[in-house]
Parts: C-alpha cells; structure tokens; sequence
C-alpha cells in the first residue's frame, strides 16, 4: 500500500520542454483523457455568466454533482471555494489521492477527512489556483508539483459554499513531503481512488429534507495502524472522480436528492443534517 513520504527529496518540475506531462504512460494518458473531459452543465451554458452574476437561479446539491438538481433561489448566492483531487500512482501501480483529516479544534468539520482545498481569495486567478494555494497552506504540497488537468461539476457543501472539485496528476509523489498547517490539519494520508466506486467497506444512511430521501455515503478505510471514515461531500466527490477517471458508475445505488433551498438564505441556514452514526 502506498505511503506519503517522510523524508525530503529532491523536487522535479512535472513538465518537460514541450509542456507534456513527466511520469508513467499510465499518468500521461490519464492527463490526456481528462485534459478532453468536460462535465455535463449545470444550468444553461448560454446564461452561466448571467446567472452567476444576478443569483436568480442556482443549481447545486449536497455531497452530489450539481447537475443533477435543478434549485430557484432569487437571492441565494453561494460563496465559492475549492477542492484538490491529487492523483498519484502507487507502489502497485494503483492510482491513489491524497486526503487530510481536519483538526479537531476546527469550528467546522472538525476531525473530518477531506480532500485539500478552501475558500476563494480575491486575488485567486481560477478555481485551479485556489486548490493548489490552499493545497499548500495546509499540506505544503508545492503547486510546481501538479499538473491540473479538469475541474468536475460543482457540489454544494451542507453551509452552502459552491465547491469546484479540480483533479491534479502529481507525477512523483516521492518529490512530496508533508508540511502540515496544525491548526487546520491533523494528518494526511491517501487511499485508493477505485475504492470509491465499490460497495466493499461502504455503509449509507437515508436522510429526507423537504419530503425528499436521499443517501449519504460512509466509506471506512484503514491504512497502517489508522482507521478513517470518509463521507457526506468529500465521499460524494470522490465518487463522481472515480466514476470520471474510470469511466464507469459506482457498484450502488447513489440515490441523490432533489433539493430546494428556500428563497431567502442568510448566514445561519444549513442544507439538512448529515450526522453520522460510527
């Protein structure tokens, strides 16, 4: 099983002089594949830029693709942030992602898994660039060191930020070594990508919002001598990166909801509980 370095090594850009991307043929291929991926709209391609600027239509859903549940909120404008989905092959030639668990002392999702990644800062040139900074700030994973190569649909968080997932190829995981932000990150660690579109240690919970069911995925995953669960928004990302690297749906039901955020939204609301039960 593949393991984060511990040890500095030397670092190497990903590129060469013809700006193709270093590493296995595997990787290189999988950065052609998805280089070519572009994810099903999310509202009308024609009125995006309209509808990001007015707010009159927004079109999300919780730990889910956002294409797939339309929602009218006339005043409802998320904020954005962004995730890094970090791609590496293993030692047995499996491709991997790397993963943080929040610290405990977090106000929110404290002692959760997730994938890297916050807020967007003003001075943030795309959604690429805020995952790879925030990638950085809390892991010290050096942006030289990625290859971004797609973003996924959006995906609304339960405190409604709009996150855009970005898929990143690192072609030299030993060239990385930790650096962690203690004040927002416990530990970090990766997992196998495919174990996302298996029902093998996979468990779910029905929640209803609204009169509307819908499942929240828990994967548990154990990796030397630490237990993690991975679930809700970062599980339902990861599953659709599989499902977008690998080009095939899960081996379970999804069963996503059908949301519809009231029209007025101010800071306190939250889309519905997704408490667990471990």
């Amino acid at each position: 099983m593949a393991s984060i370095p511990s040890q500095s090594l030397s670092k190497s850009t990903i590129l060469d002089s013809k700006n193709t991307l270093k590493g296995s043929s595997r990787l290189v291929a999988l950065a052609q594949q998805l280089r070519l991926y572009k994810h099903p709209p999310t509202s009308d391609d024609e009125e995006e830029e309209r509808i990001e600027k007015s707010a009159e239509k927004v079109v999300s859903q919780v730990g889910f693709v956002e294409s797939a549940t339309p929602v009218v909120s006339e005043k409802f404008r998320p904020k954005r942030a962004a995730v890094l989905i970090c791609l590496f092959e293993g030692q047995s030639g499996d491709l991997r992602v790397i993963l943080t668990k929040r610290s405990a002392g977090l106000s929110t999702h404290s002692g959760e898994v997730a994938l890297p990644g916050g807020k967007a800062d003003e001075g943030d040139a795309d959604d690429s660039q805020t995952a790879t900074r925030e990638a950085h700030e809390e892991i010290g994973l050096d942006p030289s060191l990625v290859n971004v190569v797609t973003v996924l649909e959006p995906f609304l968080s339960k405190h409604l930020l709009r996150v855009i997932p970005v898929i990143g190829i690192l072609p030299d995981i030993k060239a990385f070594m930790p650096t962690l932000c203690v004040a927002e990150v416990e530990a970090v660690f990766d997992a196998p990508l495919e174990m996302f579109l298996k029902d093998e240690n996979r468990r779910s919970e029905e929640r209803e919002w609204m009169g509307d069911k819908y499942l929240i995925h828990f994967f548990d995953y154990e990796i030397g001598d630490k237990k993690y669960v991975i679930w809700g928004l970062t599980a339902g990302i990861l599953i659709r990166a599989a499902s977008v690297v690998y080009k095939r749906p899960p081996n379970f039901v999804e069963q996503n909801p059908k949301f519809k955020l009231p029209k007025a939204v101010n800071k306190d609301v939250t889309m519905p509980p997704q408490s667990r039960s471990i």
